[in-house]
């Protein structure tokens, strides 16, 4: 959910001038080794600067930045990249960083708002964060037995709103006493590519079933709190990687 040295990959370095500021910085610092931590964005803007490497370099040296004899010394920029992402949506990852601490809080908010759903027979609409990716949703549905999952990756075939109600109503022969929670990716959609929002999940709920529902958007509450048992373990497998990495192949 955030750094503890509060840096984020600014706006000025997703345009060149800005990634050529930071390139003299670094030339000028003597770094070429970078460990970039983050999401989609940090690591696209880290793998963009490393292909743009050369080319900044000369370009610093052509308009007097910099002195040639560091077209040598710093010819290469190193990087390795560390997914820090609750959306688990990179390849090459089975698990990235903060997702299982998303999951932790995604399950204890399910948990609490069953305190008011149970005694006050309401039914509760959860927006869960992911942007496009359905894994977090996916896997808290499992865990907390919501009545029903919406994620982007598998919108529901035909009337997905006859469906909801025809599956709950299900539920409901089985065990009267079923708390109903429906789990909304931020993505969501039907199968025409129209977004499906919590507000669209509430008034499906309120009209057809009469049921009085109440939705809940999470937000970045998913993304705080401490790192479970888990995440601390991959960090510290990470850290032990790049250390290994790093005297393997001489990076300082």
């Amino acid at each position: 959910g955030g750094t503890e040295i509060g840096s984020a990959r600014c706006m000025e370095f997703k345009e060149r001038p800005g990634r050529l500021k930071a390139a003299k910085n670094l030339v000028q610092l003597g770094i070429t080794n970078l460990i970039a931590i983050g999401g989609d964005g940090s690591l696209t803007g880290a793998n963009m600067f490393r292909q743009e490497w050369p080319s900044l370099l000369r370009e610093l040296i052509d308009t007097g930045h910099i002195g040639p004899e560091k077209l040598n010394s710093c010819s290469h920029l190193n990087i390795v990249g560390l997914v820090g992402s609750i959306d688990n949506d990179f390849c090459g990852t089975d698990m990235t960083i903060g997702v299982d601490t998303a999951l932790h809080r995604i399950l204890e908010s399910v948990d609490e708002i069953m305190t008011t759903a149970v005694s006050h027979k309401r039914a509760f609409v959860l927006e869960i964060m992911g942007r496009m990716c359905g894994y977090l949703p996916l896997v808290a549905g499992i865990s907390s037995e919501a009545s029903m999952v919406f994620i982007p990756e598998d919108p529901p075939t035909g009337d997905w709103r006859q469906s909801l109600c025809d599956d709950i109503r299900e539920k409901s022969k089985a065990d009267a006493r079923r708390t109903q929670i429906v789990l909304v990716a931020e993505g969501a959609i039907d199968r025409f590519g129209n977004t499906i929002k919590c507000a669209d999940v509430q008034r499906v709920l309120a009209d057809r079933m009469n049921l009085d529902v109440r939705v809940t958007v999470l937000g970045h509450v998913q993304r705080g709190g401490k790192a479970s048992a888990f995440d601390r373990i991959i960090v510290s497998l990470y850290h032990s990687y790049t250390s290994w990495y790093s005297e393997e192949y001489d990076l300082s």
